[in-house]
């Protein structure tokens, strides 16, 4: 996959690199949302009934964001360790994609709420494993005014293995065959990355001008602290509005098949989100400024939850999902592009790259945390996506601080 050498990239990897590192990106999306969006609520319902399955969603998904903060990480330091000593991050792809697969099959037979916790557990480990190499190679390989770019198109493939994950669960029937699908399907799609060549030298190792002051790639500088904050706060959202939604077609729009319902406002979301990230990042590398893209990310997703908190029928959901994926998707078109400019030191990509991939999965510890008491008290639905529409503005006050970036 790359060779480590000290010569500054210029140019960006070739058509077919990026092709084959967005198509893996896919996969990876596709063995998380196909879960998350589809098979785990129907086999939260399926094995703890109407009154449990809240409980037994939050659970499962609590046990599996906890295993991918922990695992991210790990995976990324040991990417480090590899690349520095072998030249590359290739066993670290396989090994992950394999304990995800093993995770998944689990899932597939699993029969009870313990089986299940497991099953996820190790799916959102192992995943984690091809994540972390994924993202630490557009710092290794793309230069810092290509990123907008290259990291929008890294945003958009996450959206698309959404929708390809939930197609794939909806049209298998929602149950074991949709976890032996997403099994096959993850290895596929992850195996044009490891047979393609970048054709461009890596990045140099050396310090990024945006790491502020830290003199070592173990610190923590002020900017990367801040990048940081903005990925959680604005990840949050995203998971506060997406962990409930089966639940929220069913109970409160009262649609009949809520499985559909989601997968059709999944690909409104993410056409929309999609077409925001890539002209967003386009647009904040040829005018070389990346933060004003994320002021209308964090307004945008602030509007879009205060709307879903009063949508009561199918046309005001879907207006609200426009303007959500709007935000959304610019906050994704710079996402990539701010935590690579803010990485203190290039020999410890991996590593930090997979302490700014908390950021991301953190919020699927949070969101069940928060929204499991909102939902089931008297709040119910409209106070949880308020508390979303307040944490969105949370994140413009993080703005300011990300000093250094362009």
């Amino acid at each position: 996959m790359e060779q480590l050498t000290e010569r500054r990239v210029t140019s960006t990897p070739r058509r077919a690199w990026v092709a084959a590192l967005l198509t893996a990106t896919v996969g990876v999306a596709v063995g998380w949302f196909a879960p998350i969006q589809i098979l785990l609520p129907a086999q939260s319902t399926a094995l703890a009934g109407n009154d449990g399955k809240e409980a037994l969603l939050a659970l499962v998904v609590s046990f599996g964001a906890a295993a991918s903060m922990l695992a991210n990480p790990a995976w990324g330091a040991l990417s480090d360790r590899l690349r520095a000593r072998m030249g590359t991050r290739t066993p670290v792809l396989v090994a992950g994609a394999v304990v995800g697969m093993a995770g998944l099959v689990l899932l597939a037979v699993a029969g009870s709420p313990s089986v299940m916790v497991v099953g996820w557990v190790l799916t959102q480990a192992g995943l984690n494993g091809p994540f972390a190499v994924l993202a630490a190679l557009i710092a290794d390989r793309v230069p810092e005014d290509r990123r907008g770019w290259v990291g929008s198109l890294f945003g958009v493939a996450q959206l698309v293995g959404t929708v390809v994950g939930t197609i794939l669960a909806t049209v298998t029937g929602e149950g074991m065959i949709g976890y032996i699908a997403v099994m096959i399907a993850v290895p596929l799609l992850l195996l044009p990355v490891l047979l393609t060549r970048p054709g461009s030298p890596p990045v140099n190792v050396e310090s990024s001008p945006a790491a502020g002051r830290a003199t070592g790639g173990w610190r923590i500088s002020r900017t990367f602290a801040a990048a940081f904050a903005l990925r959680l706060l604005l990840n949050l959202v995203s998971a506060l509005g997406v962990l409930y939604l089966y639940f929220f077609l069913s109970d409160r729009a009262h649609v009949d098949d809520p499985g559909t319902s989601v997968l059709v406002l999944t690909v409104c979301y993410v056409m929309i989100a999609g077409l925001a990230a890539a002209g967003g990042g386009v647009l904040s590398d040829r005018r070389g400024r990346r933060r004003p893209v994320v002021v209308v990310a964090a307004v945008a997703l602030s509007l879009g939850s205060v709307m879903m908190a009063f949508s009561t029928s199918m046309p005001f959901i879907v207006a609200a999902i426009v303007v959500l994926g709007v935000g959304y998707g610019a906050f994704l078109a710079v996402d990539v592009a701010i935590i690579t400019d803010a990485l203190p030191d290039a020999r410890t990509r991996g590593t930090m790259l997979g302490v700014a991939n908390i950021g991301s999965t953190l919020p699927q510890v949070l969101a069940p945390v928060v929204a499991a008491p909102v939902v089931t008290s008297a709040a119910g639905y409209t106070g949880l996506y308020l508390a979303a529409a307040v944490v969105a503005l949370l994140a413009l006050a993080v703005i300011p601080l990300l000093r250094g970036i362009r």
